[in-house]
């Protein structure tokens, strides 16, 4: 368990026995369960900009989330568990992918106006329509951000049977939006008209991903749930903020946008109370974890069930968020936007009840690994393109000792001045302003002896450095959409 051990929680015995009791749904199970050793079902439940502190039983002491500390209880904890990317888009299309930064099409958070993303190839096979061709319905329901509605990359022409939410993740900064999306149809929410505050995004997002799971339960189905939580804007209705009103000091307001162009088209509304607006906003996406759970128990299909729990990046400090105060990023350095591992490493829980083994592991994984697993969870052996991942399969059922490991692991993040970051065992590379190289900024850490990336060691071990780099330079290729010019590793 390197780099946990010396500030989580335990995993085990966190809360007492009667409270793990209290949790569970009290609903009777389906009389006719479907068949268990069928294909089982994938829930994949991704957080937005949630830090690695940010859950209780790792460390978070401002608020609890009971729901999500029970999956892990329950469930297997990857300790070394990276994200695609350190913002939205390319960490989700990395998950889709099962390819790098340095390979997936999508590596950057490029807008289209007046609503969406640079849009998903339609040359790639995305993870949704693997699942279609394997016989699974597929949904999604949350934040997309992988082509504006209507192209190539709208949900529903990359194998989405079922999309609900934010098309755009800008839009998606703001909880009480005019619209969301029903496929390819706007979904008007008239108490939110002009500045209305009356139809909070996140509740009906939830009600249609359970409604998906009770239509789809006597049949195999892969639900991705990209919640917008706790991406900025922070707020959340007043019966829950009003709980933390009393619990969390304010040191600041945020002022925001409040009218004008951006009002409600991406700038972040004003917060008087961002700390109590921050944990109640966690507390909704506990509370909706435990509704998923709880459904899949009540209609007899939770054994059938692998459940997925992680976040796209590490935590964020915009719309008035103070990460700091909550040690959002546990021991690690940086937050969103870095490629230290406050930025990448993300809190990762796979939970199937009876198929994995309740734990703890230190096995490195990563956010491209997720594809190559499910290939192997459902038996295919032939890739539809090439993928970066691997299969972790193997250390979820249990057999460590036959886990293929990474040589390497890399990230590429186009935006101030060019970040990459390769680890390779216990040592990882960071290299700032790569289109920069007047100020470039190259610095080496043992990731397993100083997990906080306090101890530059690249002036101690140039060759190591070397190495490293070497590594990186054949880690890429060219985008049609993002240049990023790799003769500045030689800057």
């Amino acid at each position: 368990m390197t780099g946990l051990t010396p500030f989580i929680k335990s995993v085990y015995g966190i809360f007492p026995f009667i409270i793990i009791l209290s949790m569970t749904s009290c609903s009777q199970p389906s009389e006719t369960p479907r068949e268990e050793e069928g294909p089982p079902n994938i829930v994949f439940i991704l957080a937005d900009d949630l830090g690695y502190g940010d859950l209780s039983f790792l460390g978070q002491e401002h608020f609890e989330t009971p729901n999500i500390d029970r999956l892990a209880k329950e469930g297997l904890f990857f300790s070394q568990m990276y994200s695609g990317s350190t913002v939205c888009a390319p960490s989700r299309s990395v998950l889709v992918t099962g390819q790098h930064t340095g390979h997936t099409f999508i590596r950057g958070n490029r807008e289209v106006k007046p609503e969406g993303q640079y849009p998903l190839a339609d040359s790639i096979t995305t993870l949704f329509e693997f699942f279609k061709d394997q016989g699974y319905a597929t949904g999604a329901f949350g934040k997309w951000g992988l082509g504006y509605p209507g192209s190539e990359g709208d949900p529903v022409n990359q194998g989405v049977d079922k999309f609900y939410g934010f098309n755009c993740q800008r839009i998606g900064h703001n909880y009480y939006p005019y619209y969301l999306w029903d496929n390819q149809q706007q979904v008007d929410l008239p108490q939110n008209q002009g500045r209305g505050e009356g139809d909070y995004a996140p509740y009906y997002i939830q009600n249609q991903a359970l409604q998906f799971i009770k239509d789809h339960r006597d049949q195999p189905f892969f639900m991705f749930r990209p919640t917008i939580i706790p991406h900025a804007e922070l707020k959340a209705p007043k019966e829950i903020m009003d709980k933390y009103k009393s619990l969390l000091v304010e040191e600041k307001t945020y002022n925001g946008t409040d009218d004008g162009p951006n009002y409600k088209l991406g700038g972040y509304g004003s917060q008087t109370h961002p700390r109590a607006a921050f944990a109640a906003m966690v507390e909704i996406l506990d509370r909706q974890v435990g509704e998923i759970v709880d459904l899949l128990d009540s209609l007899g299909i939770r054994d059938q069930t692998m459940i997925v729990f992680s976040s796209d990046n590490g935590p964020h400090q915009e719309g008035g968020a103070d990460p700091d105060f909550f040690n959002s990023n546990s021991i690690y350095r940086g937050y969103k936007r870095d490629l230290y591992e406050g930025g990448i490493r993300v809190p990762t829980i796979f939970n199937w009840p009876k198929k994995i083994k309740a734990g703890v592991t230190d096995q490195m994984a990563a956010f491209w690994d997720l594809y190559p697993t499910i290939m192997d969870l459902l038996g295919v052996e032939d890739s539809p393109h090439e993928m970066d991942g691997l299969s972790i399969l193997p250390t979820l059922m249990g057999s460590a000792e036959d886990q293929e490991q990474h040589e390497h692991m890399y990230w590429e993040f186009h935006e101030r001045g060019g970040r990459i970051a390769l680890r390779k065992g216990d040592f990882k590379l960071v290299y700032y302003n790569v289109l920069k190289p007047e100020q470039a900024k190259i610095e080496l850490y043992n990731i397993v002896k100083d997990p906080g990336e306090s101890q530059d060691l690249s002036e101690e071990m140039p060759e190591m450095v070397e190495e490293l780099l070497n590594i990186a330079k054949k880690e890429r290729t060219s985008s049609k959409v993002f240049t990023f010019d790799a003769t500045a590793y030689n800057g």
